[in-house]
């Protein structure tokens, strides 16, 4: 028999793609206010796995990762994304999208992903919210799955997570009584 345990907290992961670098101040202080403090910033990435959004937001695109130095427990993850679909419009012009905002969050293990749109592999966590598990961490890295987005598979993003998850183990230890 399994004995039921509260889950670790996780490390929260928020990326954002747009072609307006300049909305990077502007969000982040939003997101800041509602997150905490940063931990983390990753470098400007090009965005070029996709045309999804180009439409929306036009082209060139960017993405840019935010880790925060709260860890979260991880059944907040649907009111996070709640609250970043809401940021999303507050930025909208003319019923376009400015950003897309991507909050998941990291444990040692695995990284996932919040997502408002269901497919086979994914699980409802509550408010219209499922999750997405986007990578596995086996063998001292991290592993793709089939339906892993591109851009998390990339080389520069699983070195910028295996960071993240360097400063996620040592927030870990620091909240070991």
């Amino acid at each position: 028999m399994s004995t039921p345990r509260p889950p670790a907290p996780a490390k929260l992961v928020v990326g954002l793609v747009m072609k307006e670098r300049s909305l990077i101040r502007p969000l982040t202080e939003i997101l800041v206010s509602r997150f905490g403090p940063l931990d983390m910033v990753s470098a400007w990435m090009r965005f070029d796995f996709t045309s999804y959004y180009a439409a929306e937001m036009g082209s060139p695109l960017f993405r840019r990762m935010l880790t925060f130095k709260e860890l979260i427990a991880q059944d907040r993850l649907p009111e996070i994304k709640t609250a970043t679909n809401g940021i999303e419009t507050g930025f909208a012009e003319a019923g376009r999208r400015r950003v897309n905002i991507d909050p998941g969050y990291l444990l040692l293990e695995r990284f996932v992903l919040a997502s408002g749109k269901n497919f086979t592999h994914r699980i409802y966590i509550g408010q219209g919210i499922y999750a997405d598990l986007t990578l596995l961490f086996t063998r001292g890295g991290f592993e793709t799955l089939p339906w892993t987005y591109p851009d998390y598979a990339d080389p520069g993003m699983t070195a910028h997570l295996h960071q993240i998850r360097r400063r996620y183990t040592l927030d870990l230890k620091a909240t070991e009584p």
